[in-house]
């Protein structure tokens, strides 16, 4: 990339004119750092190509209960001076914050392999030329292709007067494609610290091979269905059960999984873990706070092992505040595929799922949630994909239709729009309820 990264040496420059700059009883500073560069294609072309800076640094100060905040992107000790004052006027005059905690002492931080060179050196002329034989598929197989190609480094630090301190920096890249004929089309996403490990050549012969074979889609009716959903669908249905591990709501009894810490909530065979610092993955050391991440398992063999306690909640009931779930990995104990297109074959009749898209609430209280499917829905009979079917709207929770797993596959990487990178199995559920069919 053509700019340098604020480096850890800046950060504590940054930080320490904050902290002395304070005149209240704690302290917290966070800094962001980062540059990124987006190609965008479509009609079969480039588009557009932005490339954007963006240093940003915070103060939250505190005088007993009273909390207030502010934000620039000036890294002159002017400005910062500045904002510590504005964040202390804001405190005097706030109520008092009842759940306020200091700040958090200092921090042991696991180590994150979250920097790669390649991505950081690729130039803007890079991703055009990764993204040429991208388009040419799509053309070649009379398809408009759209979608991004883009990589960006970022440096993070969190600092504070009880002698926390934390930075790190990492990269990331990401490649999505979706191809498009008359009335089909097919999509694949990724994003990897590494820009060379996205897959993109075999991401886009399977997208383009996707919309090839749907086109003319049949008209299948709604029901309940045996569903083969890929990694990127299951994410979209399972992602809702990370929100619903907050201890908070736990507690007060209007949480899905209320009563059910120690009980079986899923197919015994299924295992959801946490592991920030997997390389296939964009976990980090520390989150906002500058609480130190670490792995966790969270459902071991269907039952759920552990809840998600911010710290004041922790607190409450005396126990260690975890970080929010993310960098997840689900694996199944089961009869295993080595990958999708086995899965496929021993399968006797079901609906392919591509993706799903526009997923929202639609009864916290038992995780039922809607959206649609996307970008490649398939009839499959005996082992074979038959046809491109209409699409669905489907209602179902991930606490009912995980309950029996069929078969799946090892963990996969699983991004979409709407949940952040993963890794999952592609699984064949018994049981899921496609409620109505679309016009397309």
């Amino acid at each position: 990339m053509s700019l340098k990264l604020a480096s850890e040496a800046t950060f504590r420059r940054i930080a320490d004119t904050l902290l002395s700059a304070s005149k209240a009883e704690h302290t917290f500073v966070s800094f962001n750092d980062s540059e990124s560069s987006t190609l965008r294609f479509a009609n079969n072309q480039v588009v557009q190509n932005v490339s954007v800076r963006e240093p940003s640094v915070s103060v939250r100060v505190a005088f007993g209960q009273k909390v207030g905040g502010a934000s620039t992107n000036r890294l002159d000790t002017n400005s910062l001076t500045t904002m510590v004052k504005q964040a202390e006027t804001i405190a005097r005059l706030a109520p008092d914050d009842p759940e306020y905690l200091p700040p958090l002492p200092p921090q042991s931080y696991i180590r994150v392999p979250s920097f790669r060179s390649s991505t950081a050196s690729a130039t803007p002329a890079d991703l055009a030329k990764r993204t040429k034989p991208v388009i040419g598929e799509c053309e070649k197989n009379g398809l408009v292709g759209a979608g991004i190609f883009s990589n960006g480094v970022s440096a993070r630090g969190v600092a504070a007067s009880s002698g926390l301190f934390g930075y790190s920096q990492s990269t990331d890249a990401e490649f999505s494609l979706t191809a498009t004929a008359d009335d089909s089309s097919g999509w694949t996403y990724n994003g990897h610290r590494d820009i060379d490990s996205l897959d993109v050549n075999r991401r886009t012969h399977r997208a383009v091979d996707k919309a090839v074979r749907s086109k003319e889609p049949r008209e299948v009716p709604a029901g309940h269905y045996p569903v083969i959903l890929e990694p990127a669908a299951v994410a979209g249905v399972f992602g809702p059960f990370f929100f619903a591990t907050g201890a908070k709501s736990y507690y007060k009894g209007d949480s899905a999984l209320a009563g059910k810490l120690g009980s079986n909530i899923l197919d015994a065979r299924l295992t959801v873990r946490t592991d920030p610092a997997h390389a296939d993955l964009l976990g980090g050391a520390f989150d906002q706070q500058g609480l130190a991440t670490r792995p966790m398992l969270w459902v071991e063999n269907g039952v759920l092992r552990q809840l998600s306690y911010d710290r004041f909640t922790a607190k409450e009931h005396n126990v260690e505040p975890t970080p929010f779930p993310s960098a997840a990995v689900m694996s199944f104990s089961g009869p295993t595929a080595g990958n999708i297109d086995e899965l496929i074959a021993g399968t006797k009749r079901a609906i392919l799922i591509t993706n799903f898209w526009y997923i929202r609430s639609v009864d916290p209280a038992d995780l039922t949630i809607t959206g649609m499917t996307r970008d490649g829905t398939f009839l499959v009979e005996d082992g074979k994909i038959v046809c491109g079917v209409k699409n669905f709207r489907f209602h179902d929770s991930p606490l009912r239709c995980f309950q029996t797993v069929d078969a799946a596959t090892p963990p996969l990487e699983a991004i979409t729009m709407e949940r952040g990178k993963m890794l999952l199995p592609a699984v064949r559920l018994p049981d899921f309820h496609l409620s109505s069919v679309t016009k397309f």
